[in-house]
């Protein structure tokens, strides 16, 4: 039996532009040391909190700080990379490459809170053109839809890297010998759900219209849906995502009144337009509000929050309906 196809045999047959093939090998080779890292656990001490604070006001746990330090080094050593911005960062870093051309930013370790009770975690990127070898801030704030490749690492029961280079979405899962094997040649959402993902614990903060959609769905086949759902929250969005992207569903992190303020609390552009991406080249829906699609808001900050619910295609319009 012939192996699967490599990560590199992959994106070397791929529409992506050759920088970006240079950069996805970056990230698919530094994750891939990183799973050893989070895997090692409480063996090697990377658990439990750091001490400190990061600009989204939230302490970091050390594998925080760890993993960024890992993808940030290994990506500015990239002579295509132009510039790197993080979650866990204050603002973006200049590579300082004549040669560099491309910018990309992550989130080193979504679902953090999972770490120390051995949950799944994962990591995710998004990769865009940059205007100027020197980048600032200001370059890296692009609308979701001008985004050349993006995906993510999940660190679970196995290890698995989702991607897209803008034709589609495909997955490779992390073998003994270190290599990616391609193992899901064409992942696509199926238009209709029996399952939703949403934090329950703070339906009395959502709005109406979310509201509405929820009780809608928890009242089953004598409700208006006239179908039975259920209900999935693994509290990391990656792992959350990946389950719609292997069998439907939808995904809602909403807006809620306790901080009327704040339009949301996952970032636009570490977490809402790589996935937004993801889940779009996959078939489905990713909005902020069910009508609203995420690739095309005009990003003014570089930890800008958003509302998001995408997921199966036909149930993200029962969310714009309620």
């Amino acid at each position: 039996m012939t192996a699967p196809a490599t990560l590199e045999a992959w994106l070397a047959g791929s529409n992506a532009p050759e920088g970006v093939v240079e950069v996805l090998t970056v990230l698919g080779r530094t994750c891939a040391e990183m799973s050893v890292v989070v895997a090692g656990g409480a063996l090697t001490g990377v658990l439990g909190a750091s001490g400190v604070v990061n600009v989204q006001d939230e302490e970091q746990k050390k594998l925080d700080l760890i993993t960024n330090d890992m993808l940030t080094e290994a990506l500015l050593a990239c002579p295509v990379v132009a510039g790197v911005a993080s979650e866990e960062m204050d603002n973006s870093q200049a590579a300082g490459h004549a040669t560099g051309q491309w910018l990309v930013l992550f989130d080193p370790l979504d679902g953090s809170s999972n770490i120390d009770i051995n949950a799944p975690v994962g990591t995710i990127f998004s990769i865009l053109k940059s205007p100027t070898a020197t980048p600032t801030d200001a370059d890296f704030l692009q609308p979701g839809r001008d985004q050349a490749a993006s995906g993510y690492v999940l660190y679970g029961a196995q290890t698995m890297l989702v991607l897209t280079v803008g034709s589609g979405v495909v997955g490779f899962t992390l073998a003994g010998d270190g290599a990616w094997r391609l193992t899901h040649e064409d992942i696509r959402i199926p238009a209709d759900t029996k399952e939703f993902a949403i934090n329950m614990s703070n339906q009395r903060h959502w709005a109406e219209g979310v509201q509405r959609y929820i009780a809608g769905c928890l009242q089953g086949v004598e409700g208006p849906r006239a179908k039975n759902f259920n209900m999935r929250w693994v509290a990391a969005m990656v792992a959350d995502v990946h389950r719609v992207l292997m069998r439907g569903g939808v995904f809602l992190y909403p807006w809620d009144k306790r901080e009327p303020g704040k339009p949301g609390k996952l970032r636009l552009m570490y977490e809402g337009n790589p996935m937004a991406l993801l889940v779009e080249q996959a078939g489905g829906k990713a909005t902020t509000d069910g009508v609203q699609r995420i690739l095309d808001v005009e990003p003014t900050q570089l930890h800008q929050r958003i509302p998001i619910a995408l997921g199966s295609a036909n149930e993200i319009d029962q969310v714009a309906a309620a």
